[in-house]
């Protein structure tokens, strides 16, 4: 249906341009409607309450000047204190960099079984989302939380920020973790790729031990045959996922900037990090249409000599994890991420 014709004199009412599964619409001056009701994007299957884990969790604000907060989840049943301190797991959601919070019910669930089962001080990092905040918004909040966590990790800095006593009483600084899942595996490449690099995050006291990437979210022009054969129908599909980038990266910019492919013009090649670029665990569903994309992305940290773990999940899909936390294929995430972590 045609927008009705203003009247001589008036300006044209914005309509909408952009209608991202109606929870982000952009319209044509530019304005954002945004639903942050998520109730209805129930996962299938189980999903744990507080209750059913020893777990206590708590939301923190790490970013005063734009009131950025993460949720902090300490198991309860761990033995933790001065005796035996945690590994600290920095987790960042996906979303394609425009939807979702640490409150969706998925993510809390995911949040709660990753800090009983691993076990592990798990920080599920809200950051500001696009089209609101374009790339580089989210990589840099990223940066803002590990910033965060290295005052807490420096005794002088701690003691005048106010330290964190969960922080304090439990965290094992020398092993931090920076994972995600989709949109939060593409953010942990780039905290990676920024503390790898010369003169680029430095995170002293905190040790970066690793780095898991579930399902990450890159992109480029060329589409891969995983994508071209993507059914058009397909929700979590090529359709979405060049809706969001177009509503994510910096205006102009197309899937070939560095935010979204890794290899693109002005990235920094992987052969040029050093030894403080960590160790990476990276799973791929196979039924996933970015999997030819994260496949190739594995094969490239090899060829430059970086220590990556490929784990591929036979018959499953983008965001698995997400959709179903406590099915089977999530039991087996939990031991492979458990694995990695324990043993970085």
């Amino acid at each position: 249906m045609s927008s009705p014709t203003p009247a001589p004199g008036t300006a044209a009412a914005p309509h909408v341009v952009e209608d991202c599964l109606g929870f982000v619409q952009l319209l044509s001056d530019g304005t954002v409607r945004r639903s942050t009701d998520y109730s209805m994007l129930r996962p299938t299957g189980r999903v744990p309450s507080d209750s059913d884990l020893p777990v206590r969790w708590k939301d923190v604000v790490y970013d005063d000047t734009h009131g950025l907060r993460l949720r902090m989840y300490r198991p309860t049943n761990a033995g933790v204190g001065k005796k035996k301190k945690l590994p600290v797991l920095v987790y960042f959601h996906g979303g394609g960099f425009c939807l979702f919070s640490f409150e969706v019910t998925s993510f809390h669930a995911g949040a709660l079984r990753l800090a009983t089962e691993l076990p592990a001080l798990v920080l599920s990092v809200d950051y500001r989302l696009a089209p609101e905040h374009r790339l580089p918004a989210a990589l840099d909040d990223a940066e803002s939380v590990f910033s965060w966590l290295r005052a807490q990790a420096t005794p002088s800095s701690a003691a005048a920020a106010g330290a964190d006593p969960w922080l304090a009483e439990s965290a094992d600084f020398a092993r931090v973790f920076v994972s995600g899942d989709s949109a939060g595996g593409n953010i942990s490449h780039h905290v990676a790729v920024r503390h790898g690099s010369e003169g680029g995050l430095a995170l002293a006291p905190l040790r970066l031990a690793g780095c898991v990437m579930l399902w990450p979210y890159f992109g480029g022009e060329e589409p891969t045959p995983s994508e071209a054969a993507c059914p058009a129908d397909q929700v979590m599909g090529p359709a979405l996922f060049d809706q969001l980038w177009r509503l994510a990266l910096p205006a102009g910019a197309n899937k070939d900037h560095p935010f979204a492919n890794p290899f693109a013009q002005g990235s920094i090649p992987l052969s040029d990090l050093g030894a403080a670029f960590p160790p990476v665990l990276v799973v791929d569903p196979d039924q996933d249409p970015l999997h030819e994309r994260v496949v190739d992305y594995v094969a490239r940290l090899k060829a430059a000599g970086k220590a990556v773990e490929l784990v591929v999940f036979a018959g499953q899909g983008h965001g698995f994890f997400v959709t179903e936390p406590c099915g089977e294929a999530s039991d087996e995430l939990i031991r492979v991420i458990r694995r990695f972590v324990h043993g970085a």
